[in-house]
């Protein structure tokens, strides 16, 4: 029986430190053991195994898929991390400035054959289909990185734009990590449905989220600078909505922010945090979350199944939605 969500997530912590991704070349393989113990969430490989749980008790048996997706998702923030040339990663070194590009890019594409391997442990009788919903959510998620740096340079982008690539980016992966847990849980195919845009709604309510907190988080416990996206003129969906609704004065005064290379760290933040407030920018954010989070728990209740179970997915979602992290 499932006790609590905090121990399905340690469960899930101990099985990664007992995995096996390979030994030599150790330069090769060190490089996955250190960002694989990193940390982090454990979202990911948590909604696929209560998602299993909602029409399987034993849902631990289904630890090494779920540990594929954390394998996936751990390459992809391997080489996003090149891309962005980004140094820290969850407060330590990243593993191209550790160790170098090169190796960081052949530790990344190993990293993806790992996860195939986890996969391998599904039911034959799901392998194909698991298979096949991977294989587009990987894309997917590629897609909405392409779609990401193609709107760096663009000096403009539309809501919808910046939606659809998070939606790629971050949420699909959400999606079929509870979709995963609804076929291998041997759930039916319209769960699967279900259970992959409850994944993908609360994907966006969790970016649209993590765009707040960095304006608005508490530096304590965000776990980032908080105003880096202000600094970096990351076109986030605070600056995307100020940049529509601004006009006059306004306007003038947040473009010169932008683009003014003189002004301090500090008074950039602070001016564009002024700008938000002043346009109710952060109002606005927080009614769009909770849509796309009262969307997900919609779906969730259209997915049949063992309600006492499905309260323990239901619990973990609404923890996303007042996470400060």
């Amino acid at each position: 029986m499932l006790l609590t969500t905090e121990q399905v997530s340690k469960d899930i912590t101990k099985a990664i430190s007992k995995a096996e991704f390979g030994k030599e070349p150790i330069e090769l393989y060190e490089p996955i053991r250190y960002i694989m113990e990193l940390g982090g969430k454990r979202t990911r490989p948590l909604l696929t195994l209560l998602s299993s749980y909602i029409f399987n008790e034993d849902c631990k048996q289904h630890m090494n898929a779920a540990i594929a997706v954390e394998v996936f998702h751990n390459f992809t923030l391997m080489h996003d991390d090149i891309m962005d040339n980004a140094p820290l990663r969850r407060g330590k070194a990243t593993v191209h400035e550790k160790w170098n590009t090169n190796i960081a890019i052949l530790s990344g594409d190993v990293m993806l054959v790992e996860a195939y391997k986890q996969f391998l442990s599904v039911d034959k009788k799901h392998l194909k289909n698991v298979l096949e919903r991977f294989n587009e959510t990987a894309a997917g998620v590629c897609e909405g990185q392409q779609y990401d740096m193609n709107f760096e340079s663009l000096s403009t982008i539309s809501v919808d734009a910046y939606i659809n690539m998070i939606r790629l980016k971050t949420a699909v992966l959400l999606g079929f990590s509870m979709e995963l847990g609804g076929i291998i849980g041997d759930a039916d195919a319209k769960c699967c449905t279900n259970l992959r845009n409850v994944g993908i709604a609360a994907g966006i309510g969790f970016q649209l989220k993590d765009d707040l907190l960095d304006v608005y988080g508490d530096a304590a416990t965000f776990g980032k600078q908080v105003g880096g996206d202000i600094l970096a003129n990351k076109k986030t969906y605070l600056l995307i909505r100020a940049l529509e609704k601004a006009t006059g004065k306004t306007k003038k005064e947040l473009e010169s922010l932008l683009t003014d290379k003189t002004i301090s760290d500090k008074a950039k933040i602070e001016g564009v945090t002024a700008i938000y407030n002043q346009l109710e920018i952060k109002e606005e954010t927080e009614h769009r979350i909770q849509f796309y989070f009262e969307d997900a728990i919609t779906s969730l209740n259209k997915v049949k199944g063992s309600l006492f179970r499905k309260h323990y997915l239901k619990d973990y979602l609404l923890t996303l939605i007042g996470r400060e992290q």
